[in-house]
């Protein structure tokens, strides 16, 4: 664990550097402004040397897309090869910080330094905000060590980057890492092709959470639209409607096409065990890879982060049961750190 030589703080926008507008609260930038104000107001605010750089426009993260992940993967990598960072602080809105810190910490595999995500629930601007102490805990974080990774820091906790999901909208604990059961180990070799150099191409992709009285005609019109992958929702451990012939068969039918099939588990703290109840062995028959313990975040994450390198569906669905960075295992490796 290095000492900070040289920290990127990257600002996408979001409600940490939110200003109000005639409907609202809109993004703004210049975020550095800012920032300095507050370290000349707060002395006793420390950060290492630092550098900053902003998404052009800065958006509200309800409008992120997978474009922008790869809009900041490409930003992080170059602030660590091109700028000589070795750790990166990335300001993001709330909505879906969770979603981009999953997506990251699969498209950034074994970069080499240490990644955090965070930020607010009010404006900086706004008496009484969660900005700056979210901002500069996460600093705080940074400077006493972290492993190589993607983490979040929020309401004064550290997070793993691909187990966080926000649990809440008026809170400023609004982020945890829900006590999924996990299995297995970490990968101990990254595989070929799927470290932070590969390049990434937009997926067709989707979620659907089961729900008593999904029709098998609107799952086949899901499934027809043209998406690569789909996290499929199941109940508890893993079952679904296994006397729903058509609905099974719609399944059958898209992965023999290549669809990829995922199933995580909708309940908060569950996990998928296929094998648990014959409903669960039925959609496993179907074509449904089980996501153990993973979250919806990290599930969406991995689908891009393997789909979008251009896998062929049997491998994607390989390293969709493995663990590559402590998203659906509690160890790690032999020899490795755990985030």
């Amino acid at each position: 664990m290095a000492a900070i030589d040289q920290l990127m703080v990257l600002y996408s926008g979001g409600t940490i550097g939110m200003q109000a507008g005639p409907r609202g609260l809109v993004p703004a930038a210049g975020f550095d402004a800012r920032l300095r104000e507050r370290l000349i107001a707060e002395p006793q605010r420390r950060m290492p040397p630092w550098r900053y750089r902003e998404l052009s426009p800065p958006i509200d993260s309800a409008n992120m897309h997978q474009g922008h992940w790869l809009t900041l993967r490409d930003a992080i990598v170059a602030a660590v090869e091109k700028d000589g960072c070795n750790a990166v602080l990335l300001l993001h809105g709330t909505d879906t910080l969770a979603y981009s810190a999953a997506a990251l910490s699969f498209l950034l595999l074994g970069l080499g330094v240490p990644v955090v995500l965070t930020g607010a629930m009010l404006p900086a601007s706004v008496p009484g905000s969660d900005a700056w102490d979210n901002l500069f805990g996460a600093v705080d974080a940074l400077a006493q060590g972290l492993v190589p990774g993607v983490h979040l820091y929020f309401g004064g906790r550290l997070l793993h980057g691909a187990r966080a999901s926000k649990l809440g909208s008026a809170t400023f604990e609004a982020f945890a890492e829900l006590p999924r059961r996990r299995h297995g180990s970490r990968t101990a070799t990254l595989p070929a092709g799927l470290d932070y150099h590969t390049l990434r191409q937009p997926v067709n992709l989707a979620v659907l959470p089961l729900f008593p009285g999904l029709r098998a005609t609107q799952l086949r019109a899901l499934l027809d639209s043209g998406v690569q992958g789909l996290v499929l929702e199941c109940y508890g451990s893993g079952t679904g409607p296994s006397d729903d012939a058509e609905l099974l068969e719609a399944l059958r039918e898209a992965r023999r096409r290549g669809t990829v099939l995922l199933g995580i588990s909708q309940c908060p703290h569950g996990h998928v065990a296929f094998d648990t109840y014959a409903a669960g062995d039925a959609l496993r028959e179907a074509g449904l890879i089980g996501g153990d313990g993973m979250t919806r975040e990290a599930a969406l994450g991995k689908l891009f982060a393997l789909l979008g390198a251009g896998l062929p569906a049997e491998e994607a669905e390989y390293w969709l049961a493995q663990d590559l960075c402590g998203e659906c295992a509690d160890s790690s490796p032999a020899g490795a750190d755990r985030p």
